[in-house]
């Protein structure tokens, strides 16, 4: 019993490393530094939109390969929403601890048949095996050993299935939602100053020369 509980527990965090895992090997031809060229900086901008700016979703995802749900979120800068998430997870987690907690307790099942019992003084290493006739002669009675595990808590079945699903569930969404926050910081900044690059042609008098012309200016 203990053994399969702890298999779907197992399974649930190998479920989570797949999750990432495709994320990952996107990241492994890239340069994960990727450092912006030194360019002329527009004199509003702030620090922030800059680090907004120049986020790398190549480092963003390859803190997803971190098995710490929330990591997304911090490198954006949404911390927040990161503890949140790193919040969830913990209750995921101790839906799934809990689960195994409860299945543990449950007790064997009737048989119909007679039971070998092992170590029965020691709950933990208790073993029971159901004594089924397979050959029966007018001397002897041949048995096959049939074991017996102990019934899973209904109750601690959801638990382990609930406490899963959260658990995959936040990761999925600080992989998605963490990446979608990261795009629009890096196009909202890019917008907002993208707009003040253009030409810009203005009228050029000079009345102590008795000159006048145009002026073509680039805004950067």
């Amino acid at each position: 019993m203990k053994r399969t509980v702890w298999s779907m527990i197992a399974g649930s965090i190998l479920l989570s490393a797949f999750t990432a895992q495709p994320v990952f090997a996107q990241v492994q031809g890239g340069d994960l530094l990727n450092e912006a060229p030194l360019t002329k900086v527009p004199a509003e901008m702030t620090f922030e939109e800059y680090r907004d700016m120049n986020r790398r979703l190549t480092i963003g995802l390859a803190l997803a390969a971190i098995p710490v749900p929330g990591m997304i979120h911090f490198y954006a800068d949404e911390k927040k929403t990161g503890w949140l998430v790193l919040g969830t997870a913990a209750v995921g987690l101790t839906s799934i601890l809990a689960g195994a907690a409860i299945a543990d307790e449950g007790d064997f099942p009737d048989s119909d048949f007679d039971v070998l019992v092992l170590n029965p003084d020691d709950k933990d290493k208790e073993r029971r095996f159901e004594k089924i006739p397979v050959q029966i002669t007018d001397t002897e009675t041949t048995y096959q050993l049939q074991e017996i595990h102990r019934e899973v808590s209904g109750a601690g079945i959801a638990l382990v299935a609930l406490g899963a699903a959260i658990l995959i569930g936040d990761i999925a969404f600080d992989l998605i939602h963490g990446i979608k926050i990261i795009e629009e910081k890096r196009d909202r900044v890019r917008f907002k100053y993208g707009k003040t690059l253009g030409i810009s042609i203005e009228p050029d008098f000079d009345l102590g020369m008795n000159s006048a012309g145009l002026q073509l200016s680039f805004n950067l």
